[in-house]
């Protein structure tokens, strides 16, 4: 018999390790065309490098690292030629890590199927026997069951690929070169195509160097807002500044976090730099990059000591809701919307915006921290699993979760906000049964996803999603004391009987009355029956005696 799945304990998110920050290069036309002719050169570089490096394998050590970085030196420099192998070790790298991603990914889907291959048609799940539901007709089945040979021939070449080492990189992305063979449907020219995939293999970036001057010697920025960078041997023709080095007529003023990077910079210490060019544009930027100390994790009990402002996460809006220490919510909930249609830069902003007012939010509640489900829609996009609920396999892969995740642990650590992330089982089932009714009144209309917002909260803060836990079974109240889920299983004495409060308990009740009834399942009351006696009257009254 299957049962609920364990929930995993919330934790503290840790900050950011990095920090990137890009503005416009009003470059001159001269400038642009010094800045495209070296990108294309280092490009034909790293290009060579990189083949070398895939034609290796899985046989690379320092020694054969060290051998690349002099050829790349003789016709670049020693800087150029450590910036190019370190890109290629990271491309190289990544795409061992897709692959891996891919194999695990391919296993689960031919997994899937197989299951729902061996089950008769029409056949509906069983999930307490771990049983999924078989294909709804004899076409499906017959359809699936070639999907799954080229699953598995998939899964059959890569690994292969992996275990000799083998990998399929292309400088510019896959996506940009498939795009070649289909311009029309892009509304594409072959000029434009090429003008991007220039652009898009276009090599300008340096790491930068801690103890040298301004932090990089390659691509150098002044405090007084010079750009200049190092040009390769082979162009050392085109300097115009000492040293062989080419000064930009545009200047590069960083508007966000400007002050940071000028305190770097001031001692010296490293930032990396990256130049590139938008053909869409027709603008030239310049992103500069560092990491940051690691800041220590904010204890669980810290953080949630003001509360928490609970947010549960969905495809157009956040739905929020402040909730005290006790997990009560207060005020009234809140919602972000945000529109992820159109452009990449139009659903950027949206999401950023959003982000913006939840931390306002957050901080004019007097709370530090945020809970967040912990979400992963990797697998809960496949087709095994809504089948043909294609619509909302749309509505989830186009659910921004990792941006999402990503921007809001970056803003929310400049805010000094804790991010508090919480498992995502049955928040919004538990939510919508426990909180979605009592929680609505005449003037408030409370959703499913503001529901789910305080059981995201109160699992957040340890407490059980259900309001109270029901009173036991013998004699209710009286026989073992009734019992609420408020205090946590480490408080001393919480299912003993409430303290005595001196006085009245309503305005009816004459003072001096109730003084002895701390512990009901103790006492013989008048008019009420012994827990383990007979039940007797009481003696007539002397009134009635006399008679």
């Amino acid at each position: 018999m299957g049962g609920l799945r364990e929930v995993a304990a919330p934790f503290a998110v840790p900050g950011p390790a990095g920090v990137a920050i890009r503005t416009r290069l009003r470059v001159s036309e001269t400038d642009a065309a010094v800045l495209a002719e070296v990108g294309t050169f280092l490009d034909g570089l790293a290009s060579r490098d990189l083949a070398v490096r895939s034609r290796r394998r899985l046989d690379h050590d320092a020694t054969t690292w060290a051998t690349r970085k002099r050829e790349l030196t003789r016709c670049s420099s020693a800087r150029w030629a450590g910036s190019i192998t370190k890109a290629t070790h990271d491309q190289w790298a990544l795409a061992r890590r897709g692959q891996l991603a891919e194999m695990a990914w391919l296993r689960g889907q031919i997994a899937a199927i197989e299951a729902r291959l061996a089950r008769p048609l029409g056949t509906k799940a069983n999930k307490r026997d771990g049983l999924v539901r078989g294909y709804g007709s004899r076409a499906e089945w017959h359809a699936k069951s070639r999907r799954l040979y080229v699953l598995k021939d998939r899964l059959t070449a890569l690994e292969a690929d992996w275990a000799v080492g083998a990998v399929h990189v292309v400088r510019g992305g896959k996506r940009l070169a498939r795009l070649r063979h289909h311009l029309d449907q892009a509304g594409l020219d072959e000029q434009a195509w090429r003008q991007r995939w220039q652009a898009a293999r276009m090599f300008l970036a340096a790491d930068g160097e801690s103890g040298k001057r301004l932090g990089n010697e390659t691509i150098r920025i002044t405090e007084g807002s010079q750009v200049s960078i190092k040009l390769p041997a082979a162009l050392v023709h085109l300097a115009n500044a000492p040293h062989g080095r080419y000064l930009l007529d545009a200047t590069v003023v960083f508007r966000h976090r400007g002050e940071e990077w000028r305190d770097r910079i001031t001692v010296n210490r490293a930032v990396a730099y990256r130049i590139h060019h938008d053909p869409a544009r027709g603008r030239w930027y310049v992103t500069a990059s560092w990491q940051r100390t690691p800041t220590r994790v904010l204890p669980l009990k810290a953080a949630l000591a003001k509360g928490v402002v609970a947010v549960d996460m969905n495809d157009d809006h956040l739905a929020a809701w402040h909730l005290d220490i006790h997990g009560n919510p207060v005020g009234e909930p809140r919602r972000f919307f945000y529109d992820l249609s159109g452009s990449t830069a139009h659903r950027d902003a949206q999401i950023r915006h959003a982000l913006t007012r939840l931390l306002h939010h957050t901080r004019q509640c007097g709370a530090a921290a945020i809970a967040i489900e912990d979400l992963d829609f990797t697998d809960a996009t496949s087709r095994e699993k809504h089948g043909s609920k294609k619509r909302f396999r749309r509505l989830i892969a186009r659910f921004p979760t990792a941006k999402l995740k990503a921007r809001l642990v970056a803003m929310a650590a400049e805010q000094d906000i804790a991010l508090v992330a919480v498992d995502p089982a049955y928040t919004s089932r538990w939510g919508a049964q426990h909180w979605e009714q009592p929680l609505t009144t005449p003037t408030r209309k409370t959703t499913r996803h503001d529901a789910a917002a305080v059981a995201i909260g109160r699992r957040a803060l340890g407490h059980p999603i259900r309001r109270r836990a029901a009173p036991p079974r013998t004699h209710q109240s009286d026989g073992d004391g009734h019992r609420t889920t408020q205090a946590g299983p480490e408080t001393r004495g919480r299912e003993e009987t409430r303290p005595r409060v001196p006085g009245p308990r309503t305005r009816c009740v004459p003072p001096g009355r109730g003084a002895n009834a701390g512990d009901q399942r103790a006492q013989h009351r008048s008019g009420h029956a012994a827990e383990h006696e007979s039940w007797q009257q009481d003696s007539l009254p002397l009134s009635l005696q006399e008679r």
